[in-house]
């Protein structure tokens, strides 16, 4: 079996998993009825944490007295309804016991006596909010050491991102469900939590990207565009390598940073072996553009993917915020590229610009150019629900998968691609696994604590002063997703800003903005700070044109803290919303 086929498989049946899960809470057994002689006792509220966030699954416990009268489990958005007998004789000096225990919180007692009920027909009524407190137990320290660890797996490539993720995520599923069973303080977190933890918006909207990017690339489009940049710049490498990062950028916004640099990064090599200069002059700016680029939009850079999905922000709201300090970065890239690469720009050779131009003209055409322009009214189609998809209150994936589902059924019925082939060779089933599993991973450490405890952190440092914690946050993100893949990074940080974002006072959305462009900006430092990054060098690599970690990062991260000085800048001046 093919390892595309293999995840394929492992996909579906993820994804028929969380269907078959959708909106399940914990399955309580009817209320029983009330004998004869007893009084309906009715104990209701939501169990918080400090951040007055939710808790999910608590087990809740209640006595009477000594006596055990009920036990049960939080639904979805924490709430509870604890529905019991009590003896009538019994009522008046009854204590009533609410205990609720979970790993990784301190068990906490609520107490209720008989004179704090509500009455009415017989019923007794009460509403009591709980809020646990956070305990670093056992769950937290084996959830923090194995999030830490497949961290560091997938940041340092020791092992495949996709396999460390799904090493992580299984190993504290078995623990949770093996030790967790004896005893509870081991349980990190159930299987119905890890499969909510799952964010299919995210998941649905790459692999319609990914499919329509997939069957593009058929008609030759993005090699013509090569070819017209190189026409344009007559000659000029330093234009060319302008045309191009231009080009890159505006493809990394509308589709994504990753599908770009695969489809440009062959086309820029041969361009510059015939120009007789080393292929990674041009490849270098042209990832760091992508990397640009992709932030000026809900849908160029995984991260501001996982952001607008987790804060309900839109398309049009990521462009408004982020599109004017992404042109503004670009153009101080043109410069750095200028000033670092300029001297080998003027040593390229090239003797007859006018032949080379023919050349490339009859290499690079238009191969399919009825599949193209159905291509690009689908495309446009997309781009426009991806505009407006706020006024449809409808999820992003929902235009990708439309647009994806009606030019594959076009390419399809004409005979223009091979539906094997696009599934096995288009779709990058290992980084949709990567990103189920991430969400996992996340989702156990956000459960076990470990999140809450750097929220908590940041909002101490910050004293709920906005412009310190804007500070913190893109910085933090900028130099973590330098030396991490920002992914990961912009996973642990969602549920910590959405907490500072509620706390500080006139921070609103511009925290969200602090995060997209500390992830995406700071992904440029080094070369596995994105995944951009990664893919690019990875093909060069194959080609021969292997770059060093220092030396990448001596050429890129300089820009790095500059793009980001900027965009720290540009956050305090213009604070958008």
């Amino acid at each position: 079996m093919r390892p595309s086929s293999f995840f394929t498989i492992i996909l579906l049946l993820i994804f028929s998993t969380s269907f078959a899960f959708a909106g399940h809470g914990p399955a309580g057994a009817p209320p029983a009825a009330i004998p004869e002689g007893h009084v309906a006792i009715n104990i209701s509220g939501m169990i918080t944490d400090s951040h007055s966030e939710p808790v999910n699954e608590a087990k809740i416990s209640v006595f009477i007295d000594k006596t055990p009268v009920f036990s049960d489990t939080t639904a979805h958005g924490g709430k509870y309804l604890a529905r019991f007998a009590c003896p009538e004789e019994a009522l008046p000096d009854a204590t009533f016991s609410v205990i609720v225990r979970k790993a990784s919180f301190a068990t906490q007692t609520l107490q209720v006596t008989a004179d704090q009920f509500a009455q009415r027909e017989g019923n007794c009524f009460i509403t009591e909010d709980i809020v646990l407190l956070r305990h670093m137990g056992p769950a937290f320290w084996i959830a923090t050491i194995t999030f830490l660890a497949a961290y560091i797996l997938i940041s340092f490539e020791l092992l495949h991102r996709t396999v460390a993720a799904m090493l992580g995520a299984a190993l504290m599923l078995v623990i949770s469900y093996t030790i967790g069973t004896i005893n509870p303080e081991f349980r990190i977190l159930s299987y119905e939590a890890a499969i909510g933890a799952i964010d299919m918006n995210v998941i649905f909207l790459l692999m319609g990207m990914m499919i329509i990017i997939g069957i593009l690339k058929h008609t030759g489009v993005f090699q013509w565009c090569a070819y017209l940049s190189y026409k344009l710049a007559r000659g000029n490498v330093f234009v060319l390598s302008v045309y191009l990062m231009i080009f890159t950028a505006v493809s990394s916004a509308f589709l994504d940073n990753v599908t770009t640099m695969l489809l440009l990064t062959g086309v820029a090599i041969e361009i510059s072996l015939s120009l007789a200069i080393n292929p990674l002059t041009l490849l270098i700016p042209l990832v760091l553009a992508s990397n640009i680029g992709g932030t000026a939009t809900l849908i160029g850079d995984p991260p501001n993917i996982m952001i607008g999905s987790y804060a309900g922000l839109t398309f049009t709201q990521f462009v408004v915020a982020l599109a004017l300090i992404c042109v503004v970065s670009m153009v101080a890239l043109v410069i750095y590229t200028k000033l670092v690469w300029g001297r080998e720009y003027k040593g390229a050779k090239i003797e007859n610009v006018e032949a080379y131009t023919r050349e490339l003209k009859e290499r690079y055409k238009i191969t399919d150019a009825t599949l193209l322009t159905y291509g690009l009214a689908i495309l446009a189609f997309v781009v426009f629900l991806f505009l407006s998809h706020g006024f449809w209150h409808m999820e992003v994936s929902v235009a990708a998968l439309i647009g994806a589902s009606v030019f594959l059924t076009i390419a399809l019925v004409t005979g223009k691609v091979n539906l094997l082939e696009l599934i096995e060779k288009d779709i990058e089933w290992p980084t949709l696994m990567f990103f189920i599993f991430l969400f996992m991973l996340v989702g156990a450490v956000e459960s076990s604590g470990l999140l809450a405890l750097i929220a908590d952190w940041i909002l101490e440092l910050s004293a709920g002063n906005f412009f310190v914690a804007c500070s913190l946050i893109i910085w933090v993100a900028a130099l973590m997703s330098a030396f991490v893949d920002n992914i990961p990074f912009t996973a642990t940080m969602l549920p910590i800003v959405a907490y500072l974002s509620t706390v500080i006072p006139g921070a609103e959305n511009t925290l969200w903005w602090a995060l997209a462009l500390g992830a995406c900006f700071g992904g440029n430092g080094t070369m596995i700070g994105a995944s951009a990054n990664v893919v690019t060098v990875g093909i060069a690599e194959s080609r021969g044109y292997k770059i060093s970690f220092l030396h990448f990062m001596k050429l890129a991260f300089p820009y790095m803290i500059i793009s980001v000085v900027i965009a720290h800048a540009w956050l305090f001046i213009f604070r958008p919303v």
